[in-house]
């Protein structure tokens, strides 16, 4: 069976949108707001750019029914950051991004926000608990994790072209 496609699309001042085709090739997106809710909608199957119906759930409504989606046999060690009022956010940099070519440290995030950049998603491969020396990239995925308000802070300061 070939894997899902799923396409990544930055909505600045407003979140992420998530774009999945299925292998029945059915179109279906959830756009992750930036104050914690979702938008789930689901296309038509004749026409895949008409919404056919489109769901507005709560932060609260989305991790029930993320937890729902999760597979039964999960650990009990693993933390889900919204037990821990922390959210984890993507945020990719530009490559008109202010930050491309400078290293970590210089973002002063974890001093100036709270938040921690705790992993960098490239096309090479994911870097974990990248240090300040590491060097940025334009087309970086950082995986951010703080409090709503620092990762909201965070997304402004990295957002700086």
């Amino acid at each position: 069976m070939p894997a899902p496609r799923m396409r990544t699309t930055p909505l600045p001042g407003i979140g992420v949108k998530y774009d999945l085709t299925t292998r029945e090739h059915r179109h279906l997106s959830v756009v992750a707001h930036r104050d914690g809710a979702r938008t789930v909608s689901v296309y038509r199957t004749d026409d895949p750019d008409e919404c056919a119906q489109s769901l507005r759930l709560t932060g609260a409504e989305s991790a029930s029914l993320i937890d729902a989606l999760m597979p039964s046999h999960h650990s009990a060690n693993l933390l889900h950051t919204t037990d821990l009022g922390l959210v984890a956010e993507r945020i990719e940099l530009s490559a008109t991004s202010h930050w491309n070519g400078r290293v970590l440290g210089e973002t002063r995030i974890r001093t100036d926000t709270g938040a921690s950049i705790v992993a960098v998603l490239r096309r090479s491969g994911a870097v974990p608990s990248p240090t300040p020396d590491f060097r940025l990239g334009g087309g970086d995925t950082l995986i951010v994790i703080g409090t709503r308000e620092g990762v909201e802070a965070a997304a402004a300061i990295l957002g700086r072209e």
